[in-house]
C-alpha cells in the first residue's frame, strides 16, 4: 500500500527520486499526469488501465467529460526509473504543479501525489483545521 509523506527534492537535470518503500509497489514503469489540485499524481499501470476504461466510458456529449479527459490524457507519460529510482518529470508537468526544487511525495493507497512543499504544507494545514467538518460530510457517505 502507498502511504505516507516524504520531503525529497528535483535535483538540476528535473529528476526525482522516488521513496524505495513506493517503488517496489509501483512496478517499473509508472504513469504521471496532471491532479486536480494542481499537483501531479503517479499511477502503477494496473491503476492507470483501470482509471483509464473508467475515462473512456464517460459519456464524451458533455462537455465537461470531453474537457476533463483531455486533460488527464494529454497530460499523462509513461515514465520509468533509472538505476538509482529517480524518474524525470517533463517541463510541462513540473510548470503546471508549480514545482521547483522541494516537493512532498504523498502516498495515497493505490496512487502517488507529488506536491509543491509550500502548496503541499497549505493544503494540509487548511485541511487538517477543516478535518472535523470533513468527517461529518464522509460519514454521510457511509465512510
Amino acid at each position: 500500500m502507498l502511504i505516507g509523506e516524504y520531503l525529497y527534492s528535483i535535483d538540476h537535470k528535473k529528476r526525482l527520486s522516488i521513496p524505495s518503500k513506493f517503488r517496489k509497489e509501483l512496478g517499473k514503469k509508472i504513469v504521471i499526469t496532471r491532479g486536480i489540485e494542481k499537483c501531479l499524481v503517479l499511477y502503477p499501470l494496473e491503476e492507470w488501465g483501470k482509471l483509464a476504461k473508467k475515462l473512456e466510458s464517460l459519456p464524451t456529449s458533455q462537455i465537461d467529460v470531453r474537457g476533463f479527459v483531455r486533460i488527464m490524457f494529454s497530460g499523462a507519460v509513461d515514465v520509468g526509473f533509472d538505476k538509482l529510482g529517480r524518474i524525470l518529470i517533463p517541463d510541462y508537468l513540473k510548470e503546471y504543479a508549480f514545482l521547483k526544487k522541494n516537493v512532498f511525495i504523498i502516498g495515497l493507497s493505490n496512487r502517488i501525489e507529488i506536491w509543491d512543499k509550500n502548496k503541499w504544507q497549505d493544503f494540509r494545514k487548511k485541511t487538517e483545521t477543516a478535518v472535523g467538518d470533513i468527517a461529518e460530510r464522509l460519514s454521510e457517505l457511509g465512510v
